[in-house]
């Protein structure tokens, strides 16, 4: 298995700063680091989303079929 070396925190941002600011220009990267993110739901509400849509039978089947 291959080691991998990560960037140190700092020069990930640096870099990734200086690629948006390229590409975007400075106005529309400010503005796209600035953009709000999505709330996520509570993990229990999102658990019981997914509940509420799920065809159980289908599911189990698929989970235990051979």
């Amino acid at each position: 298995m291959k080691c991998m070396n990560y960037m140190e925190e700092e020069a990930v941002i640096k870099k990734a700063m200086k690629v948006l600011i390229k590409e975007l220009g400075s106005v529309e990267a400010v503005r796209f680091i600035n953009m709000p993110r999505k709330k996520r739901l509570e993990s229990v509400k999102r658990h019981r989303e997914w509940q509420k849509q799920l065809d159980k039978d289908k599911f189990l089947t698929d989970v235990f079929s051979t």
